[in-house]
């Protein structure tokens, strides 16, 4: 508790509130975009806080992180479309429900279950950060090693789409992470000869030529069609769900809060994971499993509630390990490192007043999302009437600002040539969140095998030599066996 309002007494000050409601809107508003999404969003923006105050950065960058799930709720209720792939679900039974005249009920029951899950992850984070950064301190580089492991095998499995294509991503993202000066003798490695090239490829103009300029991409080949919006109700009784609708929505939202958590904290795992395994267990749970797709209640808050849990527990192993457990994740690990910040129990050590006060600030946080959505949910989707011959050239823009503010010329360069790459990529269905996930795990991966290596004088026994590291490798080991089973169901796939 005395952490908490130490955590308190630095986000109530006027600047840092005023950051997390930045950061709350802002992922609101990218949550709206269908695309756009808060990697490339963080990315752009992390070079244009690098003169700000640390925690406030951060504070506003975990804010767009976490406010982007109510955002995609808004599109898919009243648009069918996902503003975020975590969303997909809600389009089947919210854009229902809101055909039948229920936007307003839908809209607030997928966001206090949204509250909920927020502030219970929250809540979650608050007890479970002290004991787990104390066990992390046991980790050598050794265990490390074990542990990066078990992240590539866990994401390979949770990936749910082709194993060889999955690997590939993960062989790619590893092989970009190793451009550059080698860290122990210095010498170049895959720079052909280019000076650029020696300090490795940057991620700001990679996650923003993957995500931003291939959406671009995308955008500009899709069809004109002019987006028939249902409105939300104009009064604050619209929004009232009726008392069925409430009770209904009761054990699935527990239940979410629940699923949703544990599954971010799995690498690999997540909001969009988390939110179709939601619509599978409440579909088993449910009397009347027919309604699904025609605005089950169930549908809905199962899923928004799971996708919101599940943005709060891929936190979890990120403060405490310095452990991304997905791709928004692994762009949120350098934007700390960017500022001086090592996530991971040093920090809950050493610098206990930048993590708590992004622990309390997810707290004001979710009130700030809570208040923001639903009185001007109807406002805000008014941004997807702007015509897209504005809206892309806009995105284009603050997409090359970010760019240049990292690198100059040269990065530029660099978020073109991924932007195609990452367009062509998309179009044969590789999932490019493992390529930046690898991408981030490699340097850590690397330098653990050889300090391991080093500190063993050669002797690679060093990595089966105590209980946490043959656990960590068993488990690695499971999740490529389970990848590798023929017959193997996702949960996810049976959702559809």
């Amino acid at each position: 508790m005395d952490n908490l309002l130490l955590g308190f007494s630095i986000v109530v000050t006027p600047a840092n509130l005023l950051y997390c409601f930045i950061g709350a809107f802002l992922g609101t508003v990218i949550g709206i975009l269908p695309g756009v999404g808060p990697l490339a969003t963080i990315a752009i923006l992390m070079p244009l806080t690098v003169k700000m105050d640390v925690t406030s950065a951060l504070i506003m960058l975990c804010g767009i992180y976490y406010g982007v799930a109510y955002g995609g709720t808004a599109t898919s209720v009243l648009l069918r479309i996902p503003g975020e792939a975590s969303s997909v679900v809600t389009c089947l039974d919210g854009y229902m429900m809101a055909r039948k005249g229920r936007a307003g009920p839908a809209l607030t029951i997928a966001a206090v279950g949204s509250f909920i899950a927020g502030t219970v992850g929250t809540i979650a984070i608050s007890y479970a950060s002290p004991p787990l950064a104390k066990l992390v301190f046991a980790f050598g580089p050794a265990q490390y090693t074990a542990l990066m492991l078990t992240a590539l095998a866990a994401v390979t499995y949770f990936s749910g789409g082709a194993l060889l294509k999955a690997l590939l991503m993960i062989g790619f993202g590893l092989t970009l992470g190793c451009i550059g000066a080698d860290p122990m003798t210095l010498e170049p490695r895959l720079t052909f000869g280019s000076l650029d090239l020696v300090g490795g490829i940057d991620l700001t103009p990679l996650a923003i030529g993957l995500f931003g300029f291939s959406e671009i991409l995308g955008l500009a080949r899709q069809p004109l069609a002019k987006l028939r919006i249902i409105p939300p109700p104009r009064t604050l009784l619209g929004f009232l769900p009726s008392r069925e609708e409430t009770r209904r929505s009761a054990a699935p939202v527990a239940r979410g809060t629940v699923l949703g958590f544990l599954v971010g904290v799995l690498p690999g795992g997540g909001a969009m994971l988390a939110s179709f395994l939601s619509y599978a267990v409440e579909r088993k749970f449910c009397p009347k499993p027919e309604e699904f797709g025609n605005g089950a209640v169930e549908g809905l808050a199962g899923p928004e509630t799971a996708n919101n849990a599940g943005t709060s527990g891929a936190l979890l192993p990120l403060l405490c390990m310095g452990l991304p457990a997905n791709a928004v994740s692994a762009v949120l690990l350098t934007a700390f490192m960017v500022h001086g910040v090592a996530p991971g129990p040093a920090m809950v050590e050493r610098q206990p007043e930048i993590f708590w006060g992004l622990i309390a600030s997810m707290y004001v946080g979710n009130v700030m999302l809570l208040l923001l959505n639903l009185p001007l949910i109807g406002l805000l989707v008014r941004i997807l009437e702007v015509p897209r011959a504005y809206l892309s050239p806009l995105i284009l823009l603050f997409c090359v600002i970010g760019v240049y503010s990292s690198g100059g010329t040269a990065a530029i360069v660099v978020a073109v040539v991924f932007g195609f790459l990452g367009y062509q990529l998309r179009r044969m269905d590789f999932d490019l969140g493992l390529l930046i996930l690898a991408y981030v795990l490699g340097p850590i991966l690397e330098r653990s095998v050889r300090q391991a290596l080093t500190i063993s004088g050669g002797d690679a026994r060093i990595f089966v030599g105590d209980a946490i590291s043959i656990a960590l490798l068993a488990a690695a080991a499971g999740f490529l066996a389970l990848a590798l089973w023929p017959h193997r169901k996702i949960a996810f796939r049976d959702a559809d």
